[in-house]
């Protein structure tokens, strides 16, 4: 009786199977397509500037929180 109600269903064990074979195929076809890193476009001074501001929006923050000023 178990073999004529499983006969239409997919097992659990088989569906993991299946999809980790899935998972395994995507990923070998993904590789490829990948492209190589950029290579960084700032300069030696663009990099050293102050990128910090403490603008008023900051300075309420800090003092909502009650960070020390």
């Amino acid at each position: 009786m178990k073999n004529k109600e499983r006969k239409g269903k997919v097992g659990r064990r088989d569906f993991l199977r299946a999809l980790g074979a899935g998972a395994g195929v995507a990923v070998a076809a993904g590789g490829p397509l990948a492209t190589p890193a950029a290579a960084d476009s700032e300069n030696n001074d663009e990099k050293r500037k102050a990128r910090y501001k403490e603008t008023e929006h900051v300075k309420t923050f800090y003092k909502v929180n009650r960070y020390p000023s």
